[in-house]
């Protein structure tokens, strides 16, 4: 059995059924309790045609091997996380292919107190013990139990709000078919937010396309239902809604970054002098907004495994990336989607303005290309390129994650994907959106020699 073609940096990600089937899915099932030799383990699904049977066979893999699970069905990944961490459980698995096309699946692995088993904390082990196949005899058979989680998961999803403070909002929604509707329903009767629901229902089949906000052509059904509705603001999510993507009340799609440095904003305000961590992509705006708030910045490279330990090593209350991923202190220090629009629809109802008013004076001060995705031929003498350069004349260069370099009035960050093949480009300026995009466009020419 290869499993070399899955096996990603942070999960295990596959064409089905060439790459993954249910005879490899209970191999690494076995695998993953022969490594961490669990007792109890979470299993949840997300809504894809082929995840309930890969969940089942996890589930055979797993108790073949003398580990109890306890089924949450159908849920986000941060269900699975919630599961492990709220009960006290050894481990948790989450069968998702996220963003992925319809004929991808894949697993998500946590450890005791939800901390991540990615490609050097383990996954990579995992790996090698499914393809060897060699599995030790238990001397039991593990059992299954069904476990509701919505209750306790509720009422953690409610502990980040005062209702007696929030406004009778309107909220537009797009789940894009993926589970996070399931959660908006678990929601709303506790909420004083009148949704207009698009692409609402569960269906793995994807009538309206693959559930990936981060497409420009995946935006427009959002941004039009919210300028229909007059909405305060829309939220579209990914297939297993770990990333929550926001729109104002214009209808116009906010970069990521920008929501990094509020969401920051608002857990030093609860949480005066905390740490904040953020990713080396985009910087400025969110250095700045902490050193206002009197907390710490802490960088951390790019992914959420790195940015998980990160957030526990300097016990940080809040970690943001500007690629939709919002990660809290409360929540065993994982990312969550739902989290994220909840704190903002309480910041939107205390301070009365509409979100672009939040947000727009930061896009002037920092002005920013948004990540650009180049496939290249040749990565490396592309990125040497670019360093050989840029690098001579910079104020400031740091490699934490990729190429970032520094003048005194712009900055980008270069670097490889950890889970596609492409280069990711990210440039900002101190308020010269012209130079922002000159530079842009500069280095785009340099990369583009590659090709």
């Amino acid at each position: 059995m290869d499993l070399s073609g899955c096996f990603k940096a942070y999960d295990v990600r596959g064409r089905i059924p060439e790459e993954l089937n249910p005879e490899s899915v209970y191999a690494i099932g076995r695998a993953y309790a022969e490594w961490l030799k669990p007792g109890r383990v979470a299993v949840g699904r997300d809504i894809r045609l082929s995840s309930a049977e890969l969940a089942e066979a996890l589930v055979r893999g797993l108790t073949d091997s003398g580990v109890d699970v306890l089924d949450i069905g159908l849920c986000g990944t941060e269900g699975v996380y919630f599961a492990t961490f709220a009960e006290g459980l050894d481990g948790g698995i989450m069968v998702t292919a996220s963003h992925n096309p319809p004929d991808y699946n894949g697993m998500k692995f946590v450890r005791e107190g939800s901390r991540p088993v990615s490609g050097d904390t383990g996954l990579q082990d995992i790996r090698r013990l499914a393809e060897q196949g060699q599995f030790a005899t238990p001397g039991r058979r593990g059992a299954v139990a069904p476990l509701d989680i919505r209750a306790r998961y509720r009422e953690h999803l409610l502990s980040y709000l005062d209702r007696s403070r929030l406004k009778p909002l309107s909220i537009v929604s797009n789940p894009g078919n993926g589970g996070a509707g399931l959660v908006i329903d678990l929601l709303e009767r506790d909420l004083p937010f009148e949704f207009t629901k698009v692409h609402h229902q569960p269906d793995g089949s994807f009538p309206h396309g693959v559930p990936n906000p981060m497409l420009e052509e995946n935006r427009a059904a959002t941004a039009e239902a919210v300028r229909a509705a007059g909405a305060d603001f829309g939220i579209a999510f990914d297939g297993d809604f770990d990333r929550c993507f926001f729109f104002d009340e214009q209808g116009r799609f906010i970069e990521g970054y920008y929501i990094v440095g509020l969401l920051a904003s608002v857990f030093l305000q609860r949480h005066p002098g905390a740490s904040i961590v953020h990713d080396p992509r985009l910087t400025w705006n969110t250095l700045e907004i902490v050193a206002q708030c009197g907390g710490k910045a802490v960088q951390s490279k790019s992914g959420h495994a790195f940015i998980k330990q990160v957030m526990r090593e300097s016990d940080a209350v809040y970690g943001g990336e500007m690629s939709a991923h919002h990660y809290f202190r409360e929540f065993a220090y994982c990312d969550s989607g739902i989290i994220p629009w909840l704190v903002m629809a309480q910041v939107l109802s205390e301070r009365g303005v509409p979100l672009s008013a939040l947000i727009d004076e930061r896009m002037q001060r920092f002005p920013a290309s948004g990540e650009i995705n180049r496939k290249l031929a040749d990565q490396q003498g592309a990125i040497r390129a670019v360093r050989e350069r840029y690098v001579p004349a910079a104020l400031k260069v740091e490699e934490v994650d990729g190429l970032s370099v520094e003048y005194a009035n712009w900055r980008f960050n270069l670097r490889s994907s950890n889970t596609e093949p492409l280069v990711r480009l990210n440039v900002e300026s101190r308020g010269d959106h012209p130079l922002m995009q000159d530079k842009t466009a500069e280095i785009l020419a340099l990369l583009n020699t590659f090709s």
